[in-house]
């Protein structure tokens, strides 16, 4: 359609679908993805976060899944098996097998009371592993909640908020949480004998002293990543907007800044689960982790000590358990903080 050069009207040729040579000639240079598709290409392609994510998952296996159909139980005592060396039978199961009856063999041996080594310590690593994800999990609330407030908020708010958490660093964490895992216990064995509160009992009051604690103590770390994270989001244009729109503070910080923190926190959530496992395993050591016989990987780990010279295994066994746990949970928070912090990408 002919057009007059000087007039206004626009052509309405240009306005035309485009041809299908049109589109071929188009060439797009890199299919465009979100944060999350993003973060999780880049993470596939950390060969050690993928092979650190597959040891995690087969731990939990091990420790999840396998204890369910084991043919031995994490307290089972069989007589007459005591201190036996991995692979190997007691002369009553000897006898069995001679007999025609089916023996599974003691992967790892017994201990001293004739419990099946190999799931004791399948047992341990599921405690560690809990242990580790619920106070993360308890550890991400606390600190993500007060740090967001903090940040927020700024002001003498801020001003008082960040002391408490300066002065909940200067005190000495392990004895602390030595002192307060000793007076927890008390308490908690008095209200589990209430009506209502036998779950208590269920759980292990020793477990859920270990969770107080680090509700009341670890979580500092977390707050202050948080927070600084909200000061520089508070001043971003969505922000402003969500204000003159009359959005409430509570509103903001769930929906937009939170929500904008999701990938730092969850790289230091999977960074905490490391610290809260060998926490864990270090007061099992000491004696003051799950009660008996529920084992964990620390107190397998002590009580491995008095027959270090005859049993090395026994002591082995939980001591790479942990290692590897916490190995792999660390390449894992590497490989999350390298795919999901925008300042790395390339």
């Amino acid at each position: 359609m002919p057009k007059n050069k000087l007039s206004l009207q626009l052509n309405v040729d240009d306005f035309l679908p485009a041809s299908d040579a049109e589109k071929e000639g188009l060439t797009v240079m890199r299919q465009s993805v979100g944060f999350w598709k993003d973060g999780l290409r880049r993470l596939k392609k950390n060969k050690i976060a993928m092979i650190s994510l597959v040891v995690i998952i087969l731990v939990m296996i091990l420790s999840f899944i396998v204890p369910q159909f084991y043919p031995y139980s994490y307290e089972q005592q069989i007589k007459g098996s005591e201190n036996l060396a991995p692979m190997e039978y007691s002369e009553t199961e000897l006898a069995a097998i001679e007999a025609g009856e089916s023996v599974f063999p003691h992967i790892l041996g017994t201990d001293n009371l004739g419990r099946d080594y190999a799931i004791r310590v399948m047992m341990g690593s599921r405690v560690s592993l809990v242990v580790g994800l619920v106070a993360s999990c308890i550890i991400l609330i606390i600190g993500s909640l007060y740090g967001s407030i903090a940040g927020f908020f700024g002001g003498w708010v801020d001003l008082i908020m960040m002391r408490i958490v300066d002065m909940i660093y200067t005190v000495p964490d392990i004895l602390i949480i030595i002192l307060l895992s000793v007076s927890i216990n008390e308490p908690l064995k008095a209200l589990a004998q209430k009506p209502g509160f036998e779950w208590i009992q269920v759980v292990g009051v020793n477990l859920i002293s270990i969770f107080i604690v680090f509700a009341l103590l670890y979580w500092v770390g977390m707050s202050r990543i948080v927070r600084s994270q909200i000061l520089i989001l508070k001043e971003q244009e969505y922000v402003t907007a969500a204000r003159a729109l009359g959005a409430s503070s509570s509103h903001i910080i769930r929906k937009h800044l939170l929500t904008n923190c999701i990938g730092t926190l969850i790289v230091t959530t999977t960074l905490q689960i490391p610290s809260s496992i060998f926490t864990e395993s270090f007061l099992s050591f000491l004696g003051m982790g799950v009660a008996a016989p529920m084992p964990s990987l620390g107190s397998l780990a002590s009580d491995a000590l008095n027959g270090l010279y005859s049993y090395p295994h026994r002591l082995f066994a939980p001591a790479l358990a942990i290692s590897i746990i916490i190995l792999s949970f660390n390449l894992l928070g590497d490989g999350l903080r390298d795919a999901f912090d925008p300042k790395l990408k390339d």
